[in-house]
């Protein structure tokens, strides 16, 4: 079958790993996101020692005030050499898949030849901030010069100044229409009618996926991280083995307490991981005599009304087969970062409605259904995590290692971005 020409060379993924994601425990987790970062690219290239990077491209929407540009630090960090360039991207949810794409149209200009690429967060380790009001009084106070006017200060001061801006909220906020993004998943569940029940029965599918493939060893992208205190994270430690529906059932409705659906059971988990991979160019994997993971084949991007952020898989994954000539049956493998299982449901919904692909899409007919069983196989954000600048990296890779311990050809990895975005991306098995 032909496919599209999107990059003007071909690039490879020759091989990636990340670290165990990490789950939010109501205090800063015992990484910074530069720490998780450099513990999973330092391992790959160790791998491939006599590589040369020539570029870091790093995915991330909320780094430390010690982190700007983590980026270069991590490049610096690992070893690349102070004179390897290295840059920070952020699309929201996508940020990891921005950096690869990134990445690869450097490497298809030949700007590039090999590159490391990926994304981390730690959401944990999201800041505090002040108050625009204590601000205010603040720059007051510095630049007062007479105990006078610092005493008139002092009698201008109230506690509630104090009260802090917590930025994973705002960040998990659109600021264009106020709603969190549980709230836009509640609107497309009462849009597609999608049930409790059948949030609930999505969020189940994934940890029982999770935990069976925990079980058989389906996760060897991962590599340990050890804190200070020589403790090793060895695995994703959000898995709930234990839960069933009627637990699940149990559960308050999060985002709108009094009529809705989304819980924090069956939405995705605040996390902290990094998860980084190498590409190359065709020269590169002949020079250096390289194996590889597989080719990214094409990458598109979508945009979409802000209050129904989640259906961007649904607008982002038309093109991109259409622009290959390809079908839905022809995509072996799937992977939709769960954000929630609402908003999986409601993509799910969508492609498969003739009357909305129509509509929406310009499409003659439905694009089709997507199977379950080709659908994170593995279990996906909901029982893993979502950090929400590494989730992007973290699909492609294991959407790659999907495809070879299953010798399938074609697979297609896509999330929702808070804003009002999809992307989406479609990469092959070469081994077959």
């Amino acid at each position: 079958m032909s496919l599209s020409k999107t990059y003007a060379r071909d690039v490879y993924i020759v091989d990636g790993l990340r670290s165990p994601f990490l789950k939010a425990a109501g205090k800063p987790g015992p990484f910074s996101a530069a720490d998780l970062a450099v513990a999973a690219s330092k391992a790959l290239l160790l791998r491939h020692p006599t590589l040369p990077m020539q570029e870091v491209v790093a995915g991330c929407v909320m780094p430390s005030p010690d982190e700007i540009n983590i980026g270069r630090i991590i490049g610096l960090r690992v070893g690349c050499g102070i004179d390897v360039p290295g840059w920070t991207v952020q699309r929201n949810c996508a940020s990891g898949m921005q950096a690869l794409d990134t990445a690869a149209q450097d490497i298809a200009t030949e700007r590039y030849d090999i590159v490391l690429a990926g994304g981390v967060d730690a959401m944990s380790r999201a800041p505090l901030l002040f108050s625009e009001k204590m601000v205010l009084w603040l720059s007051r106070w510095y630049a007062a010069k007479t105990w006078g006017q610092r005493l008139s200060l002092i009698t201008q001061f109230r506690p509630g100044f104090l009260a802090p801006v917590i930025a994973l909220l705002r960040g998990l906020t659109d600021p264009t229409n106020k709603l969190s993004m549980g709230q836009t998943a509640e609107i497309l569940a009462h849009k597609f009618n999608i049930t409790r029940q059948d949030m609930d029965e999505f969020a189940l599918m994934s940890q029982q996926r999770l935990a069976k493939a925990q079980d058989e060893k389906h996760f060897e992208e991962i590599t340990p991280v050890y804190d200070t205190k020589g403790k090793a994270y060895t695995l994703d430690d959000g898995l709930r083995r234990e839960t069933t529906l009627e637990k699940l059932a149990a559960l308050k409705p999060y985002f709108d307490k009094k009529f809705g659906s989304v819980t924090a059971g069956n939405s995705a988990q605040i996390t902290d991981g990094a998860a980084f991979l190498i590409l190359a160019s065709g020269e590169a994997v002949k020079k250096y005599h390289l194996t590889v993971l597989g080719r990214i084949v094409d990458t598109s991007w979508a945009g979409l009304e802000p209050a129904e952020m989640g259906l961007g898989p649904a607008y982002a994954i038309p093109p991109l087969l259409m622009r290959n000539h390809l079908q839905v049956e022809d995509i072996d493998y799937w992977e939709i970062n769960e954000a929630f299982a609402a908003q999986v449901i409601a993509c799910l919904k969508a492609l498969a409605d003739e009357t909305y692909c129509k509509k929406h899409f310009a499409l003659s007919h439905a694009l089709g259904v997507i199977p379950l069983d080709k659908l994170n196989v593995d279990g996906g954000a909901i029982a893993i995590g979502h950090p929400v600048g590494a989730s992007g990296a973290r699909l492609i890779l294991h959407l790659l290692h999907t495809l070879r311990r299953n010798h399938a050809r074609y697979g297609v990895a896509s999330l929702c971005i808070g804003g009002g975005q999809g992307g989406a991306m479609l990469v092959e098995n070469t081994a077959i």
